[in-house]
């Protein structure tokens, strides 16, 4: 095994100024690239007719603060806020309201961070950002790469976009053949170690935040990329190729994991046996619901033979590496779950038709083709394990980052982040520490340590709650205002938000293309 270089950290990273500043450091990717017309934010947008600054500032009296980092409140609290930036924090008695500041009473509510969602695929610029901000999702980490994500960051940047701090991940690197369609997805093939290293190269010539390697990398080729990735100074993240025992894919410093996938294989006492029949698989290009369904009775298998001393070791691994892992609960449970979805739940009314008719088609031609009641119990199982694997991570060290994988089959825009948050308290996380997954954590690993908090000289993402998150964290969803840079919605404003994309999603033509979503490609839902 090649030496093993240290984990990525923030230290000399060069994020760049204002929004942008949370840029830097690990940076995490998965599923995909998918090339689409660009969209630009346009005057009827909610974007552009509610992302106006506040110049004079806004001070937020007597609230609760939550302090994420030690897990407690701060009670009768004021918090002023002055451009995009937190200018002071302290008891509401030793705070004045300077001047032209708005004075908003928070008496009996309570502030949190905004959120972060490490992981998500987002179509359309009027429709997802406005729903992450609305929903308390300040930052999102962007996994497809796309052209036009950086045309969006940059509107959103300038105010001229309602929506969250982007940090964009490369294009796929996958290896050849690729279980993606090439003419369907902006995916980078990359079948020797030459070829790794060039797609390297070009992810960071592109602008890229991060690599992001896939599942059929060649473990050879993915080494090469790790390296080239070190010298050019850009994280890599995302899958770890099947073929490649995870803890050395931690070893060689991958700055963060997604979806557990090869933690499965890694913690069972068959890994030998399972990895001789994963290396067996043969797959045609774009046959990526082939490898999904190939892989499932070697993890059934993997969760059956769980070993607990094994996966102790490995945990210990990940936490003495810092390694994150992204379990991204929410898209787990769908899959699992697959069959008793609500497709009547209210959240659909926020996506445009397009793509609900390409989740649909996904649900019922890949989750739900050939499922059997003893298939839908095994899928069940699953989750139990996926559960038992988060507790158990957390319990050794292992940092963990809240991430729902939004594009795929029943994960919406911002809400589904505080679904997430719930199953990690479900998995055994306390409430604090669910809410350090989606604050301070991705904060340090994004590489800005003075955000995911509520202090001074902190960026002004924050969210105000109804009730007490310490108490329940469902309470993360009774949301009666967002502060977005500096920028405050109340109650009111955010419903209008709401409203707008609702409006704009049942206005949007049945033939628009929908990118970034579960179907993986620029594609008219009719044609899938």
């Amino acid at each position: 095994m090649p030496a093993a270089p240290s984990p990525p950290d923030d230290e000399g990273m060069n994020p760049t100024p204002s929004r942008r500043n949370l840029i830097a450091g690990g940076l995490a990717a998965s599923l995909l690239g998918v090339v689409a017309p660009r969209a630009a934010a346009t005057a009827a947008s909610p974007a552009a007719t509610t992302a106006t600054g506040a110049p004079r500032g806004v001070a937020f009296t007597h609230a609760t603060v939550i302090d994420v980092e030690r897990g407690r409140r701060m009670a009768d609290t004021t918090v002023v806020v002055r451009g995009d930036r937190i200018a002071r924090v302290g008891p509401s008695a030793q705070v004045p309201i300077p001047p032209g500041v708005r004075a908003v009473d928070l008496r009996g509510a309570f502030l949190i961070p905004g959120l972060v969602d490490v992981h998500v695929h987002s179509s359309f610029p009027n429709i997802e950002p406005a729903l992450y901000v609305a929903n308390g999702v300040t930052t999102v980490r962007e996994m497809s790469g796309r052209d036009e994500l950086h045309d969006w960051r940059d509107q959103a940047d300038a105010g001229e976009l309602l929506g969250p701090r982007w940090v964009i991940a490369s294009r796929i690197i996958d290896g050849a053949p690729t279980i993606w369609d090439p003419n369907l997805v902006d995916v980078v093939e990359a079948g020797t170690a030459a070829e790794g290293r060039v797609a390297v190269r070009d992810a960071v010539a592109q602008g890229a935040d991060a690599v992001k390697v896939y599942s059929r990398l060649k473990p050879d080729v993915y080494r090469a990329i790790v390296h080239e990735a070190r010298r050019r100074g850009i994280a890599v993240v995302g899958h770890t190729p099947d073929e490649l025992d995870v803890a050395e894919a931690s070893d060689l410093g991958q700055a963060s994991i997604e979806h557990l996938f090869t933690v499965f294989v890694a913690t069972s006492r068959d890994e030998r046996e399972l990895r001789r029949r994963i290396a067996e698989i043969r797959l045609d290009r774009g046959d990526y619901n082939g490898w999904f369904n190939r892989l499932h009775p070697i993890d059934l298998q993997a969760m059956r033979s769980y070993d607990h001393d094994k996966a102790a070791r490995l945990f210990d691994r990940f936490a003495r590496n810092g390694t994150h892992q992204v379990p991204t609960m929410v898209m787990h449970q769908a899959l699992n779950h697959a069959r008793t979805l609500d497709l009547s739940d209210p959240r659909r009314r926020y996506l445009p038709q397009p793509i609900l008719e390409v989740l649909d088609r996904v649900l019922r031609d890949w989750y739900l083709a050939g499922r059997t009641p003893e298939l839908d119990g095994e899928w069940a199982a699953k989750s139990e394990h996926q559960l038992q694997l988060i507790g158990a991570m957390h319990a050794a060290g292992v940092p963990l980052l809240a991430g729902t994988d939004t594009g795929t089959c029943a994960v919406f825009p911002g809400f589904s982040l505080h679904d997430e948050l719930r199953q990690l308290v479900q998995a055994g996380l306390s409430t604090a520490d669910a809410l350090r997954a989606a604050t301070v954590e991705p904060a340090r690993f994004l590489g800005d340590r003075r955000a995911g908090r509520i202090a001074t000289g902190a960026p002004a993402d924050l969210v105000v709650l109804a009730a007490d998150p310490l108490a329940d964290i469902a309470n993360t969803q009774r949301i009666d205002g967002v502060v977005t840079s500096g920028r405050y919605l109340d109650s009111a404003e955010r419903q209008a938000v709401l409203d707008r994309v609702a409006e704009e999603a049942a206005a949007m033509s049945p033939d628009a293309v929908v990118a970034g979503c579960a179907c993986h490609g620029p594609v008219n839902p009719a044609s899938v």
